[in-house]
């Protein structure tokens, strides 16, 4: 029975995987086969624990079809939060300049951030289900830093959105 049910399993697999494909390649001669390119990224390593971290990013892609940013971020003590998806505006479908933030206060406060870092790692998926290679950028909360800014010229100081995660103290941590 265990042996009949695997094989009915594999095949399950198997077809889902099959039109899975199919999908894709659909996806492909409507959309372009061509991946986003994540060209340049930027965001301060050191943070005041309250303030906005913006992570600046400079994308393209050849298609035209870039069409969400996915990002996780990793908290010690917490791991990683579920993912963010941040929709990307139709006019930045061919290229991106501009900045992704992470909000690091909330309803906990941001006491429980002094001293921790952050790693956000990114990617730029588009219509056709292709996603950039990963970049990850950290920051270090503490007390009395100023953000650094990019270099002038090589990003647009251009709200791209948020990145919806809300930071919490890990258990055992108190507010």
């Amino acid at each position: 029975m265990r042996i009949k049910l695997a094989l009915i399993g594999m095949i399950l697999v198997g077809i889902v995987a099959c039109a899975h494909m199919g999908g894709i390649e659909e996806k492909e001669k409507i959309y372009g086969k061509n991946p986003p390119v994540i060209g340049q990224s930027f965001a301060s390593n050191q943070l005041r624990p309250g303030d906005q971290w913006k992570i600046y990013i400079l994308a393209s892609d050849p298609d035209g079809d870039m069409e969400t940013m996915i990002a996780v971020v990793d908290q010690p003590g917490m791991g990683s939060y579920p993912v963010s998806h941040t929709k990307i505006k139709e006019e930045n479908g061919k290229e991106l300049s501009g900045y992704f933030y992470l909000n690091t206060s909330g309803p906990f406060g941001h006491d429980f951030l002094h001293n921790q870092e952050l790693v956000v790692t990114i990617q730029i998926k588009d219509k056709a289900g292709h996603t950039s290679q990963p970049v990850s950028l950290s920051v270090l909360l503490v007390g009395g830093q100023s953000p650094k800014s990019p270099s002038a010229g090589v990003f647009n100081e251009k709200d791209l959105g948020p990145i919806m995660v809300t930071l919490r103290p890990a258990s055992g941590r108190t507010l």
